[in-house]
């Protein structure tokens, strides 16, 4: 199952795609305490997606792929490294995403994520997909010079519109061994699977659920396959994960500076 959030003619609701006729059905309030329809029927192409969810809170996984750490120079943590990225950075799927004044290089990182279906504390690893509404695809952008420089990544990470996520929820996906690949316009820059992880995706919610209580709604990006790079104004990124679908967004200029404002 499919499950989407759209906007239509001003008003905001949540779905399920037919994806061979390309039909919504409208559900009634949220989804996350079962399916009920609507009876309203939506075509996909008129109307305007937006991140199939609104987090709380978005819980990062850093270097939790074997190849990625190595290209970073570092080691997979015996632990998940967890950090955060600020529920203001969510962007929806066709957004711009905007390079700030503050950096000097943006890079994309192509993410599976998980969507957590219940309230979760304390769940047990064999619990795990039972809090679990379903995957979708996440781009963590990140800029890159000053998390070296910062040596944090509430910053890097965090700028409006940094969280890039969709297209929708598909709910029946085993997570354990999935193509994940970004293409900045048009070529493959990241080809990974979710079988290289150092934490599995049940682990994860396992981990954190220790750490935090995760809400209905909110998002776990699992970590980046090794390929990460950088992007200027004008490229085109898309993240695809397999048996999800594909995540596109722009990378485009800030605004021009107002008198007297900071370029940070």
């Amino acid at each position: 199952m499919k499950i989407l959030r759209f906007e239509k003619d001003g008003s905001i609701s949540f779905g399920v795609l037919d994806p061979k006729s390309g039909e919504i059905r409208e559900i009634v309030g949220q989804p996350f305490d079962g399916i009920r329809f609507a009876g309203n029927m939506h075509r996909l192409a008129e109307v305007r997606l937006l991140a199939p969810v609104v987090p709380s809170k978005i819980v990062a996984v850093g270097l939790n792929y074997k190849d990625h750490a190595r290209e970073m120079g570092k080691k997979i943590p015996e632990e998940p490294l967890l950090f955060l990225k600020a529920p203001s950075a969510l962007n929806h799927p066709g957004g711009d995403v905007i390079y700030p004044r503050a950096t000097q290089r943006l890079d994309f990182e192509a993410e599976l994520a998980v969507v957590i279906g219940r309230v979760a504390r304390a769940v047990k690893e064999s619990e795990a997909p039972s809090a679990i509404l379903g995957y979708t695809c996440i781009n963590d952008v990140t800029a890159r010079d000053l998390q070296l420089k910062d040596g944090l990544y509430a910053r890097a990470k965090g700028f409006d519109s940094f969280a890039p996520l969709g297209p929708w929820i598909e709910t029946e996906l085993d997570p354990f061994a999935l193509r994940v690949r970004c293409l900045v316009n048009g070529k493959i820059r990241q080809d990974g699977n979710s079988r290289e992880m150092g934490a599995s995706v049940f682990r994860l919610v396992e981990f954190i659920s220790h750490v935090m209580t995760l809400f209905p709604g909110d998002v776990i990006a699992t970590g980046t396959p090794p390929g990460v790079g950088p992007v200027k104004v004008g490229d085109v990124m898309t993240v695809e994960v397999e048996g999800i679908g594909s995540l596109t967004n722009r990378v485009v200029a800030p605004e021009p500076m107002r008198k007297g404002e900071s370029p940070a």
